[in-house]
């Protein structure tokens, strides 16, 4: 299908409607301004694997979805509480126009962002600012339809990276006895996307206040056939070189579910240290280890399931 352009007026004495149409062919909706297109859906979710570019806009790559209404433009920078915050749409973060054909944007702290608007289908739109070079893919959702769940499993190394820390809270009577058995913390940080810590502290321990034994690289992994599942592997940097393979659930957003496929039990982890990010790496509480984090493609090698016998 091809793109179809937002088309603008352009009056003589040189002066530009704002309340141009956005003309489009019988398998889209009835022809509607760009300020109509761009509140008619209550979620954007920035598809960010299909961003294509050098540049960067900031509060866009750090969002999830970004919402547009009466003026006022909305981020969820979080997965957690996602549908929550802010009724749904997030948190405010700054302010939005259109004229003609241009999303013109004010963001709180990135300031001035201009946007020629491209629409794909009757809910796709693309977003490119020419000054940082740079296109965004977004999608338009209702509350009532967006899936929230996919959400998490389709960007799941940012959900984990949403707390601090991750606190087992619970153990499975079944399975053989194993050497992950001691590990009472994990932490995953965006330090290349891929850097997790683990710990031994008692259970309870201030977050602040925990040791961080181990230090390692994690791997997710699609698994072919389930939208509703990952594979997760830690690979330890000791000396024992461990590699520990795990099936990844999550529960909600701050309980995740990890089986180990070698001795057959299920542990459940729960988020400690909730970090809320809001305006470009502002954030109210402060992780061990990241100053804030940015989106990037992500390219998920595929696993078959395979259970332990």
């Amino acid at each position: 299908m091809k793109a179809k352009r937002l088309l603008f007026t352009i009056l003589l004495s040189g002066f530009l409607f704002s309340s141009c149409n956005v003309f489009i062919e019988d398998d889209f909706e009835d022809s509607i301004s760009l300020n109509e297109l761009m509140s008619s859906y209550d979620l954007w979710y920035v598809d960010y694997n299909r961003t294509t570019g050098s540049g960067d806009v900031p509060f866009v790559s750090r969002a999830f979805t970004l919402s547009f209404f009466n003026g006022t433009m909305y981020a969820n920078n979080n997965m957690v509480d996602v549908g929550r915050t802010g009724n749904g749409l997030g948190i405010p973060v700054g302010t939005y126009g259109t004229f003609g054909v241009f999303l013109e944007t004010f963001h709180d702290v990135d300031g001035n962002h201009d946007f020629e608007v491209v629409q794909l289908s009757s809910n796709e739109i693309r977003i490119y600012d020419m000054m940082q070079n740079v296109s965004y893919l977004l999608i338009g959702y209702q509350r009532n339809n967006f899936d929230y769940d996919q959400l998490f499993y389709d960007n799941i190394e940012y959900f984990l990276q949403e707390y601090v820390a991750w606190e087992r809270t619970a153990i499975s009577e079944s399975g053989e006895p194993n050497i992950f058995d001691e590990e009472h913390y994990l932490q995953f940080t965006p330090e290349n996307i891929t850097t997790f810590y683990s710990s031994k502290d008692p259970f309870g321990k201030p977050v602040d206040d925990i040791v961080w034994d181990f230090v390692g690289g994690y791997e997710v992994f699609d698994v072919r056939g389930y939208d509703d599942l990952k594979i997760l592997t830690l690979n330890y940097d000791d000396e024992s070189g461990d590699v520990e393979e795990f099936e990844l659930s999550v529960l909600n957003d701050g309980q995740i579910s990890l089986y180990h496929v070698t001795s057959g039990t299920t542990y459940e982890f729960t988020g400690v240290g909730f970090i809320q990010y809001l305006k470009s790496g502002k954030k109210t509480a402060k992780p061990v280890r990241n100053s804030g984090r940015k989106r990037t493609k992500i390219i998920r090698k595929e696993k078959e399931r395979r259970l332990k016998k």
